[in-house]
């Protein structure tokens, strides 16, 4: 099971320059070959590409400023858009040509398998071998377990660098004996309630910074095109987006890591989220929870805490049961029923429910502990 770690790169003056130039080296390479390709003739395959490389850094030799696996990876991104025109094609989708990339469009390249390395200090920041590059600063605030696959730069509009760490997790080969089972119900109203009575705060992370966003975007259209104004502005921009995404990202992390690490069997709704949104009212209040994001972060950590996740049938969960208890922690039990459906299974049907901000998860990094009493 492959991990992604994401920290945040320091580099110097010298570095990000060649950060930036790594870019367009492989913005120029990605934009080469598709020049090179008819719309109409078979795509090469990834190999084909490759071949081809030697030749063109003859032609090209500032391209041997970058790492040869970082230029084969920017060939990859190609090849793997070209393949997802293709499907769309086949299946009856109205689709166009890919687009060159133009300058500032190009925001990731990729070490795959070598020229990196993770260097220790014991200091503040450790360093990050990259190959071309340097051993540029990076704030390392976990630790790596693991092979390490693949190391990802990109760079944010905001200007700042984090570099993706892929490792190759390992993943308990037994899971543990189901003694505390919980089931999860999503909402809109709460971002969700569970079997025990926990009902989690929905903090709708962008309709609360909308207001802001729609101001920086009007002050960004009055701005001469081109104007130094315009680029502080277009940073503005940048840096709340980058910190609506983070909020968010922390909130879940969080909330997935408690219930991972409490529980022995996790049991949510087989949700289709694409056809949910379908529906206009309540498109963006599903979208900004981001439920895909959080069951996709629960499952992860529960495999690598050897924790089950079962998902089960989300149709009439909340409508059936005592009709006495609140509908979405009715609908929690009925999760944890169908999931689970022990004989032995401990379900306290008290219509008692504790609402949690999510302050408290953000700043404690957990929910409260419930007693019954």
């Amino acid at each position: 099971m492959q991990v992604t770690h994401r920290f945040r790169l320091y580099p110097n003056i010298n570095q990000e320059e060649k950060l930036l130039e790594t870019l367009d080296l492989c913005r120029l390479i990605y934009n080469y070959f598709l020049s090179q390709w008819d719309s109409k003739a078979k795509i090469p395959s990834r190999l084909e590409l490759q071949a081809q490389l030697p030749e063109v850094k003859r032609e090209k030799p500032e391209l041997n400023k970058v790492h040869s696996k970082v230029l084969q990876m920017a060939l990859y991104h190609l090849y793997s858009n070209l393949k997802a025109l293709s499907r769309l094609k086949k299946s009856g989708k109205r689709v166009g040509r890919l687009r060159f990339k133009g300058k500032g469009w190009f925001k990731t390249f990729t070490y795959n398998q070598s020229g990196f390395k993770l260097i220790r200090t014991g200091k503040r920041l450790d360093l990050l071998y990259l190959s071309k590059i340097g051993d540029v600063p990076v704030r390392l605030h976990r630790g790596v377990e693991g092979n390490i696959k693949q190391v990802i730069i990109k760079k944010h509009n905001s200007g700042r660098w984090v570099a993706c760490v892929c490792v190759e997790g390992h993943i308990p080969e037994e899971t543990k004996q189901v003694r505390k089972a919980i089931g999860l119900d999503m909402g809109v109203k709460h971002f969700l309630t569970d079997s025990e009575g926990r009902q989690i705060e929905n903090l709708m992370f962008y309709e609360k910074s909308l207001r802001r966003i729609r101001i920086l975007h009007r002050d960004l259209s009055r701005k001469k095109k081109g104007s130094e104004n315009r680029a502080r502005q277009r940073m503005k921009l940048a840096n709340l987006y980058e910190k609506l995404v983070n909020q968010r990202d922390d909130f879940l992390h969080k909330l997935s890591r408690f219930y991972a690490n409490n529980y022995d069997l996790i049991v949510v709704e087989n949700l289709n989220i694409s056809n949910m949104v379908r529906n206009r009212n309540l498109a963006g209040k599903i979208l900004d929870a981001s439920w895909g994001k959080f069951l996709h972060l629960l499952e992860y950590k529960a495999a690598r805490a050897g924790v089950q996740v079962v998902k089960v049938n989300p149709r009439g969960t909340s409508r059936e049961g005592d009709k006495s208890l609140d509908r979405d922690y009715r609908a929690s039990l009925n999760i944890l029923m169908r999931g689970w459906g022990s004989p032995k299974m401990p379900v306290e049907m008290e219509p008692l429910l504790v609402e949690i901000p999510a302050s408290t998860i953000i700043e404690a990094g957990s929910p409260p502990a419930l007693s019954r009493g």
